[in-house]
């Protein structure tokens, strides 16, 4: 991984071009329509962009509060051997993102990068690999998109399976079936082992506790008795304090009275008002909130890019072909309904390499997947968890994903892909076990 995979913006290249060299000949596309569908995609994901953005800057504000530092610190000194690190940090990481994926990812490279400091011979590549990895699980969990998608009724539901899915699917038959809490219980137990094991004996990659060092924004508190009134305002913990109850009040109001669910966005909300309230006033903050957006670079600059080879992937030419559909159709071509749940995994985990993301998938595969599910007589709850597995899994070794923790831990992805490689292979013989015994 060392040798051969570059930056992830020069991946997020090499694939818009893999993704229009096969469009043209399987698609029947020109070379035009090609670059149209790209066009015409590469601002799809601005708004999702925002919001990964908005994870990354707040949930690294958050953990730079002076006592959600102290708690981590506290949690972080229990272990005292490289190998307790890394079985920490995987298992933290893997319950954090069952939970929510977007609060997993900021609270596993935060852990990791504190275990760093106090553990003396732990490999940091390895801690931040392991703190990436518990992503694996996260759209089997409680904030999977797709799981979550089918359980919303309306017409939006009955449209995008082809009118195969009329009422909702409870979560029990997809997240909580007892079949998809063993996989992801098998998974994490697996990782963390294999994670544990990883660790090297020699040549380990241990970096300097100094380079760890967070930059210093608390600011610097004016004398009452000179300080302006625009200063006033600035260091005042009432004004924090207020616009936080403000903000809270109402994700209380949408999750608890409305029912809402605690999406991406309510995740951005809660991150950005308890740390607004743990940072005491609005200035600092503001230094904190601006230090972290450092890290957000990759994630604007990459994001329109892999927006854009979507548009290629579901762009539909003259032809009446299009490159999801012709993948969709490859993989359950002459299955049964024991390997249609293996096989539908399969197909989301190669269209994940090309659009990581749950909306992208669910527009693809959601027409196809379903009605061909209903013909072999699949359950539906079984299908959609067949193509949330298979669009979490590829995760690991997709840097799409990895940005924002590769963000906070100041590594590259070809530092910790290696080690992802091996989880990908671990965790996706239990996951093809498990679908395959779901499926009898």
């Amino acid at each position: 991984m060392q040798r051969w995979l570059p930056e992830p913006f020069v991946f997020a290249v090499l694939l818009t071009f893999v993704a229009a060299l096969l469009a043209m000949p399987l698609c029947h596309q020109t070379p035009i329509e090609v670059i149209e569908h790209w066009g015409g995609g590469v601002w799809g994901l601005l708004a999702f962009a925002m919001q990964m953005s908005l994870v990354l800057v707040c949930g690294a504000a958050l953990a730079s509060a002076p006592v959600v530092k102290r708690g981590i610190r506290a949690v972080a000194s229990l272990p005292k051997t490289p190998a307790a690190a890394i079985a920490t940090v995987t298992l933290v990481s893997s319950i954090a993102c069952w939970l929510n994926w977007g609060f997993g990812l900021i609270v596993g490279v935060v852990f990791a990068k504190e275990l760093a400091r106090r553990v003396a011979g732990v490999d940091y590549r390895l801690l931040i690999a392991s703190a990436y990895s518990g992503f694996v699980v996260w759209h089997a969990g409680l904030s999977g998109s797709i799981p979550l998608t089918m359980a919303t009724p309306g017409e939006a539901l009955t449209r995008a399976t082809n009118g195969v899915l009329t009422d909702p699917v409870h979560v029990s038959r997809t997240i909580l079936d007892p079949h998809n809490l063993i996989m992801v219980v098998l998974v994490i137990v697996a990782i963390t082992v294999v994670n544990t094991l990883m660790h090297p004996k020699k040549d380990v990659f241990v970096i300097d506790p100094a380079l760890l060092h967070e930059e210093d924004t608390a600011p610097e508190k004016p004398d009452s008795k000179s300080a302006t009134p625009a200063q006033r305002l600035e260091h005042s913990r009432l004004l924090s304090a207020l616009i936080s109850l403000f903000g809270l009040t109402y994700l209380v109001i949408r999750l608890f009275v409305r029912h809402g669910g605690f999406d991406l966005g309510a995740v951005i909300l809660l991150f950005l008002f308890v740390g607004l309230l743990l940072h005491g006033t609005p200035l600092a903050y503001v230094r904190a909130f601006s230090a972290a957006a450092k890290g957000a670079a990759g994630i604007i600059l990459q994001f329109p890019f892999y927006a854009g080879i979507m548009g290629i992937i579901t762009g539909v030419g003259e032809s009446g072909l299009c490159l999801g559909t012709l993948a969709a159709d490859a993989c359950i071509a002459g299955s049964n309904h024991v390997t249609y749940p293996l096989l539908t995994f399969l197909c989301a985990a190669v269209l994940n390499m090309f659009v990581p993301s749950g909306g992208g998938h669910w527009a693809i595969q959601a027409p196809i997947m379903f009605s061909a599910g209903e013909a072999l007589c699949v359950d539906p709850g079984l299908t959609g968890i067949a193509i949330a597995w298979g669009d979490a899994w590829t995760n690991l070794i997709q840097p799409f994903w990895a940005l924002p923790a590769l963000a906070i831990a100041r590594l590259n992805a070809k530092d910790i892909m290696g080690f992802c490689l091996i989880d990908l292979v671990v965790s996706g013989i239990v996951i093809i076990g498990g679908l395959l015994i779901w499926a009898l």
